[in-house]
């Protein structure tokens, strides 16, 4: 640290200061409260976990605490009330803390209670977004992009401020957190940020509307539930307009509830659908390795091992046949490690329908039928209709 002006020590101009201790700020400041907060948990008897480094575990006596932290927002759950409360009176004694009581809202995400789960909601993140881009009175839409219209960099239409565009992008990849229907459109309208036309605006304009419509989804995890993990993947082979990538989705459900899901771009261009959807399938057995990892040191463990459904014909059969080696010998060799989970028994790689394929919404866009018949499948819930359930049995 320089000295300050006007505080200049005349006989050491060119000294500086000592930083003895992390101030709010600096760039420095996370680190030194991550470490700080770490190492007052360890010694409490909290052990990190592997699978994920803002999680700490206690597991001592029957005594069972999770500690979430993200920055300086904490997440406490155990199976003791008084041993929690004990936790949060040193946090208090050692930091400066604020107890909220029981959880209800994380990080912009509002959990709703409900006798058969949690609700998870954005809706006053959505009110906000409508009432900021002045979108309140806009007619709502069925589905986030249109069928119709295929986006592209060079559409012909005027140049726009990006400012907004990036704006409002930004806040939308924040609310696909809770909202798996929008995560393509998000993606696809990503792609524009750099230089946005009119007919991009129109089109994000478009996905304000369909939120509009749905301002109370959200995902709801269903309390009764199986812990079997199951997976769907789905890629479409790359366009013209997307530079020959092709377009990777999967989604991830441990029971009936959906816990993961991604819709982006591959890195590379695949020479058949065969491969693209290759890549897909290792992208998802990469995450469900990952899942596994952390529901084993939740305690929780899966006495059957999960099945990974896949609609391509040729890459259900590359997973466990090396005859195929002579097709996609050019493959990275990193995307073959789902071959050696399938051959181990610890993945099971099966065939879909196409008809079933409930990735498609994280695809590519659909018409109405198609959307709103996947919507709920793919965990999006109407909250709205959960509650009026709620009041009404509670009465």
């Amino acid at each position: 640290m320089v000295q300050p002006p006007g505080y200049t020590h005349p006989q050491y101009p060119n000294h500086l200061c000592h930083l003895k201790k992390s101030i709010y700020g600096l760039k420095q400041a996370p680190r030194a409260w991550y470490l700080e907060l770490t190492n007052f948990l360890l010694a409490f008897g909290f052990q990190k976990s592997l699978a994920d480094a803002s999680l700490s575990i206690y597991r001592q006596k029957g005594l069972v605490a999770f500690f979430l932290i993200y920055v300086d927002d904490i997440v406490l759950t155990g199976n003791d009330n008084a041993f929690l409360d004990h936790v949060v009176n040193s946090l208090a004694a050692r930091f400066s803390i604020k107890d909220l009581g029981p959880l209800h809202h994380f990080l912009g995400i509002e959990v709703i209670p409900h006798h058969d789960g949690l609700l998870l909601s954005q809706h006053r993140h959505i009110q906000d977004l409508l009432s900021l881009f002045h979108m309140d009175g806009a007619k709502d839409v069925a589905t986030p992009l249109s069928f119709s219209i295929d986006l592209s960099r060079t559409d012909g239409s005027s140049s726009i401020d990006p400012t907004p565009y990036r704006k409002l992008v930004g806040s939308l990849q924040y609310l696909a957190f809770t909202r798996p229907d929008i995560c393509f459109a998000v993606n696809k309208l990503s792609q524009f940020m750099h230089s946005p036309t009119e007919f991009h605006w129109q089109a994000l304009k478009r996905l304000l509307r369909y939120l509009k419509g749905t301002i109370h989804h959200g995902l709801f995890l269903k309390r009764k539930s199986s812990l079997y993990l199951t997976a769907l993947s789905d890629s479409n082979w790359g366009g013209i307009s997307d530079g020959g990538r092709s377009t990777t989705t999967y989604i991830l459900y441990v029971g009936t509830n959906i816990i993961s899901w991604k819709s982006a771009r591959q890195k590379s261009v695949s020479r058949s659908s065969t491969e693209a959807e290759y890549k897909a399938l290792a992208n998802v057995a990469s995450e469900i390795s990952w899942v596994q990892n952390l529901l084993f040191e939740l305690g929780v463990c899966t006495t059957s091992p999960p099945t990974l459904f896949c609609d391509n014909t040729g890459a259900t059969y590359l997973c466990a046949n090396p005859v195929y080696h002579s097709r996609m010998k050019h493959v990275a060799l990193d995307y073959h490690f789902v071959r050696e989970r399938v051959s181990t028994g610890s993945l099971r790689v099966l065939h879909i329908n196409s008809h079933d394929r409930l990735a498609d919404a994280l695809t590519k866009p659909l018409g109405r039928g198609p959307f709103l018949r996947l919507q709920s499948k793919i965990g999006v819930s109407d909250g709205a209709s959960i509650l009026r359930g709620r009041i009404m049995d509670t009465h």
